[in-house]
């Protein structure tokens, strides 16, 4: 189930967008649904927007498939020349960030998403961040709104 949370003015920040769902395989497609609607009202360009999509599917799979239990909320922003975009959970465990230049074992059948995101993130002069708070973690991408 997918709830929308609100809208909110935070300093620095135009915009602001947050849904609340349970991390289940079907809130994969309804979050990138409405985070597109959103970036699609905000007039969002297209490369920006693309990256954006990229990174909810993946990280909003990270959730489905590693944390499990609890919550899940999407955030998105845009303000003060930026773009952001937060998936946080009440996971207990941190993903690892990719190094610059990781070499990905061919053999493998994952960990290649938060690499690809982190890549299309700077390829457009954004990052990507884990953040550790008491109720679980946020993964964060910002990116230059033009």
């Amino acid at each position: 189930m997918l709830t929308t949370t609100g809208t909110s003015v935070i300093p620095a920040i135009r915009r602001f967008v947050h849904w609340v769902a349970d991390p289940d395989v079907t809130s994969v497609p309804q979050v990138r649904a409405r985070v597109r609607a959103t970036l699609e009202a905000w007039s969002v360009p297209l490369d920006a927007a693309d990256v954006l999509l990229l990174a909810v599917s993946e990280l909003v799979g990270n959730v489905v498939r590693h944390a499990g239990a609890g919550r899940m909320r999407v955030g998105v922003a845009s303000g003060a020349g930026w773009l952001r975009l937060d998936v946080a959970d009440q996971g207990s465990g941190l993903p690892r960030l990719p190094a610059p230049r990781a070499e990905v074992d061919p053999e493998a059948e994952g960990g290649r998403g938060l690499l690809i995101v982190q890549l299309m993130a700077a390829e457009l002069g954004g990052e990507l961040s884990v953040v550790a708070h008491e109720f679980g973690k946020s993964v964060r991408v910002r990116i230059p709104a033009s």
